[in-house]
């Protein structure tokens, strides 16, 4: 019984650890594509303004 339980504990920390891990990476991959977008629109400033 004890060990059922450890092995659900252990489950449910890692579940965790990756539900975080895939959270921060996902904000990560938002800000690139945001600061990507922004560096996009400032050389189609540049090419309609030369």
């Amino acid at each position: 019984m004890k060990n059922e339980k450890n092995d659900k504990t252990k489950k449910s920390k890692i579940l965790l650890e990756k539900k975080e891990n895939a959270i921060s990476s996902l904000f990560e991959v938002e800000h690139f594509l945001c600061n990507l977008k922004k560096i996009f629109n400032t050389i189609s400033l540049y090419h309609i303004l030369k």
